[in-house]
């Protein structure tokens, strides 16, 4: 099993990911709309799956104008996006240790990957290693643990309990994959603060999407330089 496929347990048709596609589809316009993105940009996108499931895995890629101008990066093995996409590049690397030189792209976008690296630290390292190695500015999204249900899990509620009793819930029903930390570690807006302060981002703000008026996705974008470049 690839890496990333643990994460996907619902099915392509099922109603979970059809909600998932529209929410992404809101994320996709705002990336592009609160950093203001060009087609001079380039752009690190972090956290690819080899996973293609679902048609709208990889959404970056997958409908961005700019694919010339995008660097994917993932854990697992990614490298049809290449051939899939022409003109975008597919690194294979930890986002947690770039292999790039600090200011090497102008924007870094993560989607629905800082929930899966693991305890505060280790999601504070990564947002610190996003933020090195962007020119102009990050943009990182992740599920809201206050919305009433559990993306991954599919579950109502039950990750509303303090941390440690819904991972001994999940262990209980046989979902041990994600009652790991490792492997899931949801975050409130005060928590993405929090981790954003931690990793020396200090020009941030945390926005949202929502589902029937109920926030789904917290969505941190930062900007490191009040005028970003319009061409090379």
């Amino acid at each position: 099993m690839t890496i990333n496929a643990q994460y996907n347990v619902a099915a392509p048709d099922s109603l979970p990911i059809k909600i998932a596609k529209h929410q992404r589809e809101k994320m996709f316009a705002a990336f592009f709309g609160i950093l203001k993105i060009n087609e001079n940009h380039s752009i690190l996108d972090v956290g690819v799956t080899s996973d293609r499931t679902y048609d709208h895995s990889n959404y970056l890629v997958a409908w961005s104008p700019l694919k010339a101008r995008i660097t994917a990066v993932g854990l697992d093995d990614a490298g049809f996006l290449e051939t899939l996409y022409p003109g975008t590049k597919f690194v294979r690397a930890d986002g947690r240790s770039l292999p790039f030189a600090d200011n090497s792209f102008d924007f870094v976008h993560s989607s629905a990957v800082l929930e899966h690296v693991g305890n505060a630290e280790r999601q504070a390292q990564f947002l610190k290693e996003l933020s090195r190695v962007a020119r102009c500015g990050i943009f990182v999204t992740t599920p809201n643990r206050w919305f009433p249900v559990e993306f991954h899990t599919v579950l109502p509620l039950v990750h509303w309990l303090p941390k440690v009793a819904f991972r001994s819930v999940l262990r209980m029903i046989g979902k041990d994959f994600f009652a790991d930390e490792n492997n899931l570690n949801l975050l409130t807006a005060g928590d993405l603060s929090r981790l954003a302060h931690a990793a020396g981002i200090d020009k941030f703000a945390i926005t949202t999407v929502s589902l029937a008026g109920w926030p789904t996705n917290l969505l941190l974008s930062a900007t490191k330089h009040p005028t970003p470049r319009l061409g090379l």
